[in-house]
C-alpha cells in the first residue's frame, strides 16, 4: 500500500521528518526486502533486525497518528492505543527470528 496509495502514510507522517514521500517509499521498500530476507534460513537474522529496524522507524509514526487524530469514534481511538503496544509484540515476534 506504501506504492498504491502513499497519501495514506504521508498524513500519519511526523512533520519533524524530512522527505516524507521518499520515506514512505523507502519504508515500503524495506518491509518488502526484509520480509523477502526472513524465507530462507541462511538470511533470516538479517530480515529479523531489519523488520525490528523499520518497526522501532515507524513508531513516531504511530504516537503522531494518536496524538493528531481528529476521528472521535471511540474503535478507532482504541486501535491507534492498541497499535503502540503491538509494535513491541511484533518487534518481539521478530527478534525470534535473531
Amino acid at each position: 500500500m506504501h506504492f498504491i496509495k502513499p497519501k495514506v502514510y504521508l498524513r500519519i507522517m511526523p512533520r519533524f521528518l524530512p522527505y516524507h514521500l521518499s520515506l514512505v517509499y523507502l519504508s515500503g521498500i524495506l518491509e518488502i526486502v526484509f520480509g523477502a530476507l526472513l524465507l530462507f534460513p541462511s538470511t533470516q537474522a538479517i530480515g529479523a533486525w531489519g523488520i525490528i529496524a523499520v518497526l522501532i522507524g515507524v513508531f513516531p509514526a504511530n504516537i503522531h497518528m494518536l496524538v493528531t487524530n481528529k476521528v472521535k469514534k471511540k474503535w478507532y481511538i482504541a486501535i491507534l492505543w492498541i497499535r503502540l503496544p503491538l509494535q513491541a509484540v511484533l518487534i518481539y515476534w521478530a527478534w525470534l527470528f535473531t
